[in-house]
């Protein structure tokens, strides 16, 4: 199916009802290169309609979705068009599961949009930025240059903006600030290569009760390294925190 957003952007998008139906809407929003058509994405998809309907898209800029990337900044935009179809579909209760760059825009979107009753970001910065790690610099590279921008639209089919932030938008662990009374789940592993766990605490110091961290022992980074045990402990503390509240 086809969302559309309020700047008129087109994602490419796809609904999975929950197995044995069910009240709860889950919207899943992938990495920056990723897409909901990647095997990582569907079969993530697949262990959460256990728990809910689930609704995955092209974030704007990848795979069959219009527009241009902005790397965490208009992307709030294109979770807003997501989360009031889930809605619109006829989940009175919905929660957003964000991955890496997704995890950063679920942030933001729940604090400066509002509309979602749970929040689990994965793997997600807390600042903009980031280069201390070696997997960062080559993602800044496939942004800020031109023969960067040209690779990823080849080989990953991601369209990058080349226009500058203006202004820069804030932060995910400043927004984090803004998110409650609805709950936060942080999920971090300590072999994440892209980020180090000093942006869960960061996260996670910056937001307010109720808020939950989960360390996760030898895990990398978002959807490649997620294990389907993983996103069944989610879905459940999804169901679980939705059924409580």
């Amino acid at each position: 199916m086809t969302l559309r957003t309020k700047d008129g952007i087109r994602l490419d998008a796809v609904h999975t009802p929950a197995r044995g139906g069910g009240e709860v809407g889950i919207v899943v929003g992938h990495g920056f290169t990723g897409g909901w058509r990647e095997r990582t994405t569907r079969r993530i998809a697949h262990v959460l309609s256990g728990f809910g309907g689930v609704i995955c898209f092209d974030f704007r800029g990848h795979g069959r979705s219009t527009g241009l990337t902005t790397v965490g900044d208009l992307e709030v935009l294109d979770l807003d068009a997501a989360v009031r179809h889930a809605k619109v579909t006829g989940y009175p209760r919905v929660a957003v599961v964000g991955f890496s760059m997704g995890g950063a825009v679920a942030v933001r979107h729940a604090g400066l949009h509002g509309g979602v009753d749970a929040v689990v970001a994965v793997s997600a910065p807390a600042r903009w930025y980031y280069r201390g790690t070696r997997p960062m610099r080559q993602v800044h590279w496939a942004i800020e240059r031109p023969f960067g921008r040209f690779a990823a639209r080849v080989v990953k089919r991601t369209r990058i903006t080349t226009s500058p932030w203006d202004p820069i938008p804030i932060p995910p662990h400043e927004a984090a600030a803004l998110i409650s009374p609805v709950p936060l789940l942080v999920v971090h592993g300590d072999a994440d290569t892209f980020f180090p766990l000093e942006h869960a605490h960061q996260l996670y110091q910056g937001a307010q009760q109720p808020k939950e961290l989960w360390v996760e022992p030898g895990f990398g980074h978002a959807e490649t390294a997620a294990t389907p045990e993983l996103i069944r402990r989610i879905g459940r503390w999804i169901r679980t925190t939705l059924t409580d509240t």
